[in-house]
């Protein structure tokens, strides 16, 4: 485990994580600390636990809003792969409808060239 030190509304804090990922600690750390500044910009100085409380509901706010768009994201791409698989289904029935028709107009031709070569 790696050790990371975080500044959150100007105090340190020493944190763990895995090898590897202490930018993306970092750039959490950044991410709450700038709400932090929000929070104190909107309310002034209400207490560290305070503070760090209302950052973090704002976070989830937004990680909440985040999960609600991806999901109707992943039902739209739903709908569109269902209409998707119904229009390539058409397409193969209408295919198939144009193959028909072909094959029987050439059979026709044929039988029409026979009869004129007799």
């Amino acid at each position: 485990m790696a050790h990371v030190i975080v500044q959150v509304n100007g105090r340190p804090y020493t944190m763990q994580c895995p090898e590897g990922e202490e930018a993306h600690l970092r750039e959490l750390a950044e991410l709450l600390d700038s709400e932090v500044q929000q929070v104190k910009q909107s309310v002034g100085n209400v207490g560290d636990i305070r503070m760090l409380v209302m950052a973090g509901l704002m976070v989830a706010d937004r990680l909440s809003e985040a999960i609600r768009r991806i999901e109707a994201l992943e039902e739209q791409i739903d709908g569109l792969r269902e209409a998707r698989n119904a229009a390539q289904a058409e397409t193969k029935a209408v295919e198939d409808q144009f193959s028909g028709r072909l094959e029987a107009a050439s059979r026709r031709l044929e039988m029409l060239a026979r009869e004129m070569a007799k």
